[in-house]
């Protein structure tokens, strides 16, 4: 069997690196293509050198650009790809333009493809991630659903016969970088200057556009950050950034001390280290649910439901139209003492992946 996976972006790479490792242990023939949306090397070359992921087979190196513009520049080059590749099944993972572009290249060759991470659901139309989600998940052929949550979500949508329920690949990588950060394999992060990993501190991501393209939110959201009494690292995206430039915001102010992204294992030490994650980001709300830490999302709502469950995560849309001691009491308050179950599976998913690929491509 050959496979051959499109990936782009962080998170996607991510969840590659088990992926990977199970077919290493197989016979199959595993194609990694990179479209190269994520083309920061923050973003891209350290988790392929820092999570052991094979180098790529194919760079496509879209770089940046608007949304229109990033997927047709994927949808195009895939084409000559999947052409001279002729895969038994295109892999795709999570909810980017990546994502989305490369279902659609495959399906118009009629190549049958798995969509990773299927059926997450926001609800949140604005969200350009969530468009891609849906239109993958009504393409795809084999719906490789994270959460029984999931699951519902494609029964609703009329999906349930092309879903297979395979668990969480984010905990297989999850789990096993904390493992090697508890046992020293890992030097310390490489936190901003003027936090003390000794001392009590937050962690901080910010990159949605929701939160970052309109000045005065992304201006008021920063200040929000600044006024808390703990120091908070942020982990200052590309996007994050050059929004902040444009917009004449200075990012390191008041509690804010600011830095680049971290490596996978830097970001998983760095989350162990804190006292708690402010952020936007998906993926770190998960990471930081199964690291047992309390994290404060800033956005209305969130795909991973099950991180809200006995306060492991709450939601702030608007942190900077709370009372000043409401919202440092919630952004500082202590990881919660309730049983957090494994609504992501046990760490075993990227073999069951490659396991309901098999079963599929044998009919």
């Amino acid at each position: 069997m050959k496979v051959l996976s499109v990936v782009g972006a962080r998170p996607q790479l991510v969840k590659l690196a088990p992926i990977a490792a199970a077919f290493a242990g197989t016979d199959h023939q595993h194609v990694i293509v990179h479209t190269g949306q994520h083309y920061d090397a923050d973003l891209s070359d350290v988790f392929f050198s820092g999570l052991g992921i094979p180098d790529p087979d194919v760079h496509l190196g879209v770089g940046s650009g608007s949304h229109g513009v990033q997927t047709g520049a994927v949808l195009a080059a895939m084409d000559k790809v999947l052409a001279d590749e002729r895969p038994d099944w295109v892999l795709v993972y999570g909810d980017t333009n990546s994502t989305v572009a490369g279902a659609l290249s495959a399906v118009k060759m009629h190549l049958p493809v798995a969509h990773l991470e299927a059926g997450l659901r926001s609800f949140n139309r604005r969200m350009p991630e969530e468009h891609n989600r849906v239109l993958t998940d009504h393409c795809a052929d084999l719906l490789l659903a994270p959460t029984e949550e999931a699951v519902r979500h494609l029964a609703n949508e009329g999906l349930s016969e092309r879903t297979r329920l395979a668990g969480d690949v984010m905990v297989d990588i999850c789990l096993r970088i904390r493992d090697a950060v508890l046992a020293g394999e890992h030097p310390a992060p490489a936190l901003p200057e003027g936090i003390d990993p000794d001392e009590p501190f937050l962690l901080a991501t910010l990159h949605r556009p929701d939160n970052t393209d309109d000045p005065a939110r992304l201006a008021a959201i920063v200040e929000s950050l600044a006024a808390l009494p703990v120091p908070v690292a942020l982990l200052a995206h590309p996007r994050l950034v050059a929004r902040a430039e444009e917009h004449g915001i200075k990012l390191t102010q008041g509690s804010v001390h600011t830095s680049r992204p971290l490596p996978y294992a830097g970001l998983v030490a760095a989350v162990m280290a804190s006292s708690g994650v402010v952020t936007d980001s998906g993926g770190l709300q998960k990471e930081t649910f199964l690291l047992e830490r309390a994290c404060t999302t800033i956005r209305p709502e969130t795909e991973w439901v099950e991180t809200l469950e006995g306060g492991w995560n709450v939601l702030a849309p608007n942190p900077h139209e709370m009372a000043a001691d409401e919202w440092a009491k919630l952004a500082t308050r202590p990881a919660p003492s309730t049983e957090r179950g494994t609504p992501y599976g046990d760490g075993t998913a990227a073999r069951r992946v490659v396991e309901l690929l098999e079963e599929a491509h044998r009919g």
